[in-house]
């Protein structure tokens, strides 16, 4: 029979599995990865001092103290999101909060890493490390105390627009995940913040929407991965903007006292989501500790609250103390705080082109059209907007200027070499043509306008079309957006809430930097009145209004064939932008990329298409293709990484963490507006513990990729899979040999069946463990993985605790989710 795991007890096997969630996955030590030379600050590792904090909690000020709870405008900004001020006569310096899901996102250029996505796609906790260490010596090299990273909410939606900026549907593999990237950031003494507690998971209705879920569904799914940060030592967590059962989550004393510091330990501090603070007394009372990015609630009002009795002073002293106690374990109240590091760009390319080659997932390979190598290697036609302009990453707070980043074709013709022919076509323009010199009447010159600081121009006039059309309208500017009106109505007006600010990794810039907006409109046959009006604001500003037609698109898609046709292979080059503050309303590609890669696939059978889009994508068009390569959003080294495996220079070893759908009604929340957006402002997470993967598979849903899917240039063998109890839980050992003739990488994947013994709702599979492995061509390895009582464990709401899953348990080991050729069963015995 199962038995309770005392909460106690569950924290016990957390520290004692090192990567606080248990499982197969060893911990990292702390000097893998990125090898700078500098040290990481010993003070980061220092417990907080309790006498230094009460006797600076003693000598604060009512208002000093609430001035250290909520955010504030920065006299001396550097690009960064947020600001608190500190208290000189005390030694309390400022804190400088900066975003860095992919990057360190202040005003001046940092490594553009590939999004969390593409890292988690390497299943490689070591690699995470790498990754956060890049973030976490970058942010203290930028001036920065405080990294709002990682995001570590579940892919639950592939609809949801921050999907690139998290790692996975899998809450295993996403615990495993959060914890290295965490460790890594402060291995470099720099804060790191784990968000968005909780159930953040679509943008839709962020703001607003009440999430619903179980207490078990919790506890499995979405909290796994805060746990596992909280466990690798996180020094902050960001509150979500949502409602989790009908409580802001900025005010959910369930979630931040009972659960985050009652349960897990946590002795950070709570910081709200910018502008998601709701309340004062409420708030504070639950658990949030800081503010962000004013003082709305945690200023005037919390001293107020403070002065009329309904908030003790006492929790605003706690408040304080978590704070300051933070930055104490970090160094920051030092006498002689450590001297920040020169940022190393060299050391955060080069593990930028590691992500990126390491996560690239191979989908699809017929007839060996990948790698490129031969005449095929030498008649190479490149086709799509996004092969000749570098799609570095996602656009809202994930946003990073680069030093740099090459475009795919620059990459591809230099790894192609002397003797080759390398071309390229467009295929689909996302910037505009110039308008005719001659459409307007009166005529006016509206490709490249200058407008004078504190000058305004505006011109109006008439064109004529001679039959029925559709256009897209772009404007492109430097300074205030121009006005635009067509027939009387403005077609670029503001839009609401973040939606103004992030407007896309691609899309919402020019290749000059020029910010782009873009409206498609179908045309009626006549006359039409165009009006722009532009002003120049303080420092003046350059603007151009340019259109694609019909006819333009046309031309391009004919372009395109052609260059197919005449070349060996082709690469297509395919996008989707996504953007924090707005979620996808299709998963198919945008624009004509559907027409686009159907007649250039039918032009040329052995065309790859090259995706970087931000989570999965319907695939019409796959059965015509001859490749496809997931890249997501590689980052600054994305053309040479996406080279290396296009070339056969890097087995493409990575795996999806994420299902892809066959079509838009086969995933977890299709068909169910009240699992997603919601409905009147309510959202039920009525797949329970069935998320991902769990879900098809549960479901018998077949999907077009599965969850740990990904292809490779050689051939894999898996044998000799034996299964015993121990230590409590299972050792899984199993052989994996590399039966082909390249060296390679593969991702073995270890999964656990339910126990019957346990009278809750289980997962079909459950993933239990991973290894990456890279083996030469005829070599072997004896796999051993240790699944523990954690990972056969499942969260019961009656007991409020774990339970062990005893009893008989089958095992599965393979290539992904759906490839498991391997199965054994053994006893897990009660505890």
């Amino acid at each position: 029979m199962s038995e309770a795991v005392s909460r106690r007890s569950a924290m016990r096997l957390l520290a004692a599995v090192g990567l606080g969630t248990g499982g197969c996955v060893a911990t990292v030590p702390p000097d893998a990865g990125l090898r700078t030379g500098a040290p990481a600050p010993a003070a980061a590792a220092e417990p907080a001092s309790p006498a230094r904090i009460d006797s600076l909690v003693e000598r604060l000020t009512l208002d000093e103290k609430t001035a250290l709870l909520h955010g504030a405008r920065d006299p001396a900004p550097l690009g960064q999101a947020g600001y608190v001020p500190g208290v000189p006569r005390l030694g309390i310096p400022a804190l400088r909060l900066a975003d860095g899901s992919a990057g360190v996102r202040v005003a001046r250029p940092a490594t553009a890493l590939p999004a969390p996505v593409l890292l988690a796609s390497a299943f490689d906790p070591a690699l995470a490390r790498e990754y956060g260490r890049v973030i976490g010596r970058e942010g203290r090299a930028l001036g920065q105390d405080v990294v709002l990273s990682p995001m570590v909410n579940l892919i639950r939606t592939p609809y949801a627009g921050r999907n690139f900026e998290t790692f996975a549907e899998e809450p295993r593999l996403t615990a495993d995940l959060v914890a290295e990237m965490i460790r890594g950031i402060q291995d470099e003494g720099l804060i790191a913040t784990v968000k968005h507690f909780a159930l953040n998971n679509q943008e839709h209705g962020r703001d607003t929407v009440d999430v619903v879920a179980d207490e078990q569904t919790l506890h499995e799914t979405e909290l796994r991965g805060f746990e596992a940060a909280v466990a690798a030592g996180a020094g902050a967590v960001m509150g979500a903007y949502n409602k989790v059962n009908g409580v802001h989550a900025c005010e959910s004393k369930p979630l931040l006292d009972d659960v985050l510091r009652g349960v897990w330990g946590f002795d950070g501090w709570v910081m709200s989501d910018w502008d998601a603070a709701h309340s004062t007394v409420a708030a504070i009372g639950a658990g949030l500790d800081m503010e962000m990015p004013g003082g709305t609630h945690f200023g005037g009002p919390l001293r107020e609250a403070v002065r009329g009795g309904s908030v003790p002073e006492s929790a605003v002293d706690l408040a304080v103390r978590r704070i300051l106690g933070t930055m104490d374990r970090f160094g920051l109240l030092a006498a002689r705080p450590a001297a920040r590091p020169a940022r190393d760009a060299a050391a955060g390319a080069r593990v930028a082109r590691k992500v990126a080659t390491g996560g690239a997932v191979l989908l699809r390979n017929e007839h060996d059209t990948l790698p490129l190598t031969g005449a095929a290697a030498r008649s190479i036609a490149v086709i799509g907007p996004t092969g000749q302009v570098p799609f570095v990453g996602g656009g809202g707070s994930a946003h990073v200027i680069p030093d740099g980043a090459a475009a795919p074709l620059t990459a591809i013709r230099q790894r192609a070499g002397n003797g080759s022919t390398v071309r390229h076509a467009l295929g689909e323009d996302l910037y505009g043509r110039a308008l005719p010199a001659a459409l307007l009447t009166p005529p006016a010159g509206l490709d490249d306008r200058a407008v004078d600081a504190g000058r305004e121009w505006s011109h109006e006039g008439e064109f004529r079309l001679a039959a029925d059309d559709e256009w897209t309208l772009l404007v492109h500017y430097t300074g205030q957006r121009p006005g635009v009106r067509l027939d009387g109505e403005e077609l670029f007006p503001l839009r609401q809430g973040v939606a103004e600010v992030f407007a896309g990794g691609l899309l919402g810039s020019a290749p000059d930097g020029m910010t782009v907006r873009r409206r498609t409109l179908a045309l009626k046959a006549g006359v039409h009145r165009l009006a722009v009006t532009a002003r120049g604001g303080d420092k003046g500003q350059r603007f151009r209004l340019r259109h694609t037609t019909k006819a333009t698109r046309a031309a391009d898609l004919a372009e395109a064939v052609k260059t197919a046709k005449e070349a060996r292979s082709v690469i297509l080059f395919a996008y989707e932008d996504a953007t924090e503050g707005t979620d996808r309303t299709t998963l198919a590609l945008p624009g004509g990329q559907v027409a686009l890669i159907e007649a250039v696939a039918a032009a040329n059978p052995r065309t790859t298409v090259v995706l970087n889009t931000s989570s999965s994508t319907t695939m019409p068009w796959l059965a015509r293709t001859g490749a496809v390569l997931q890249m997501y959003y590689p980052g600054q080294e994305g053309a040479g990484a996406t080279a290396d495996i296009l070339f056969g220079d890097v087995d493409p070893g990575g795996r999806l963490t994420q299902t892809f759908p066959a079509d838009e009604q086969a995933t977890p929340v299709g068909g169910d507006p009240l699992r997603y957006p919601g409905v009147g402002g309510r959202q039920e997470y009525r797949e329970g513990i069935h998320v991902g993967h769990r879900w098809y598979d549960a479901q018998r849903v077949a999907p077009l990729f599965p969850f740990g899917h990904g292809l490779s240039y050689t051939t894999w063998q898996y044998e000799k899979l034996t299964v015993r109890p121990e230590g409590g839980g299972l050792r899984v050992e199993f052989t994996v040999r590399n039966t082909g003739r390249r060296k390679g990488t593969e991702v073995a994947q270890v999964y656990v069946g339910p126990s019957a013994e346990l009278d809750l709702d289980q997962p079909v599979r459950a993933l239990a463990g991973y290894r990456r492995l890279t083996l030469a061509p005829g070599e072997a390895q004896r796999v051993v993985l240790d699944v523990d009582a954690r990972t056969l464990s499942s969260w019961d709401p009656e007991q409020h605790a774990w339970v062990l899953g005893s009893g008989r348990r089958e095992v599965f080991a393979g290539r992904s989710s759906r490839e498991l050729p391997l199965r054994s069963k053994a006893v897990v015995g009660s505890r």
